[in-house]
């Protein structure tokens, strides 16, 4: 999913107009819509205050990690840290 496609769904999902981003933005509604449809590029100075206007933050995944990433954000990736302590060995250091 690109970039432009990620911020317009955020964007919907967060409640926020056009006309709102704009103005956190310093741009004109119209301006904006264009570069979320994809009509317009926008420097990567504007996306990146447009990603702290949606209270997100742009990540660059390399394509090996894309797939593991992909299910954190899908809530499918997350399981028992292999790295904690057994809860064994806690209670037995504690006698």
């Amino acid at each position: 999913m690109s970039l432009i496609s990620q911020c317009r769904q955020l964007r919907e999902a967060r409640g926020k107009s056009l006309g709102d981003l704009g103005r956190l933005l310093g741009m004109a509604a119209q301006n904006l819509s264009a570069i979320l449809l994809g009509k317009k590029d926008s420097r990567a100075s504007t996306l990146e205050a447009l990603a702290a206007a949606l209270d997100a933050q742009w990540v660059l995944v390399p394509n090996e990690r894309l797939a593991e990433v992909r299910q954190v954000l899908e809530g499918k990736g997350s399981g028992p840290d292999r790295g904690a302590r057994a809860a064994l060995d806690i209670f037995l250091d504690q006698e």
